[in-house]
């Protein structure tokens, strides 16, 4: 296979977090409708699954992605190098590595945010990931880990990473307690801590941090965003689209479609994944009606009836067009 030039000229002040479960193909279809401008993130892959597993399956994504960063999760140099060598020439744009997710599943396999304890051992999988791609292998952590001082232990983190050559860090603004507190919990209880982040920005300059964490309206994206060389959504982009939309237009000058626009589109691509269930799609797009008359019926024709087994976009478009009439009416 030919190996596809990367494109190094990502504007990256906007983007949309990795989220297992979450951002598969179908959910980032939809979110670059609202977003085209947006730098979006595969669900993390772990390196060994792409060793053993689907290549295909796993790696595949529409062109309509772009710009599309992968990202992989492992602890072994070796194992990473072969996972980056297979992922370099399937069109992403970026090789992001985790170093920040709090899962029991994670853990166990001694990768994701327990890494941060060890930063000459990520160092190396980074130097290993770097020798098989011309990409850009990017880093997304926490501030730090159960009792881990988030002030000296996240410089040294990132001061050994950035020696190891890495210039992209995506911040999530909270430490992860590995020790304690499920997943869910993680993304909830540590509190959120933007003044660490930004002292991180202060000291070092010369690297692209971007601010992630609890990032829920506007204006203090907008603000924060001043702050940072980007800003990564994550629940809000998934709950609130329309988010994404309005963001675009303030950071790149042009919005994202409207709600029917995208409706209609994912109608479309409903249309040309017939084989796929439709609630496979229609899940990934319960909020696009958030705080719209009408949402509540959304969220039930495309959580509930979508489930019955039908295929195709007939029932996305007779639903956005009923949210359209209610609103309208109501608006009347």
């Amino acid at each position: 296979m030919t190996k596809i030039k990367p494109n190094n000229a990502i504007d990256r002040r906007l983007s949309v977090a990795p989220m297992m479960d979450w951002t598969n193909q179908h959910c980032r279809f939809f979110h670059r409708l609202l977003a085209p401008d947006a730098l979006l993130f595969t669900e993390m892959i772990t390196a060994e699954a792409l060793l053993h597993g689907d290549i295909e399956r796993l790696l595949g994504h529409n062109p309509a992605e772009y710009p599309l960063a992968l990202q992989l999760g492992g602890n072994s140099p070796d194992r990473l190098a072969k996972a980056t060598r297979i992922a370099a020439v399937h069109g992403f744009q970026e090789i992001n590595f985790n170093v920040g997710c709090p899962s029991g599943r994670v853990q166990s396999g001694r990768f994701g945010a327990c890494l941060m304890a060890e930063p000459n051992l990520v160092a190396d999988c980074i130097i290993a990931m770097q020798a098989e791609t011309d990409l850009p292998v990017t880093i997304k952590c926490r501030i730090g880990i159960d009792d881990m001082d988030d002030e000296i232990g996240l410089n040294v983190f990132v001061d050994t990473l950035s020696a190891a050559g890495v210039r992209i860090f995506y911040l999530h603004a909270r430490k992860a307690w590995l020790k304690g507190l499920s997943p869910k919990e993680n993304r909830d209880i540590p509190p959120l801590n933007y003044a660490r982040a930004r002292r991180l920005a202060v000291r070092r300059p010369d690297l692209m941090i971007h601010l992630n964490g609890g990032l829920v309206d506007a204006t203090t994206i907008m603000t924060e965003l001043s702050n940072f060389a980007g800003v990564m959504l994550g629940r809000a982009a998934y709950k609130t689209p329309m988010l994404l939309s309005d963001l675009n237009l303030s950071i790149f000058g042009r919005a994202g479609k409207t709600r029917l626009e995208a409706a209609m589109a994912m109608a479309d691509y409903a249309d040309m994944m017939e084989e796929i269930p439709l609630h496979a799609i229609t899940r990934h797009m319960l909020g696009l009606y958030a705080s719209c008359k009408g949402a509540r019926y959304w969220r039930r024709m495309l959580g509930e009836k979508a489930r019955q087994d039908r295929r195709g976009g007939t029932l996305i478009r007779k639903t956005a067009i009923a949210c359209e009439e209610i609103s309208t009416s109501w608006a009347a």
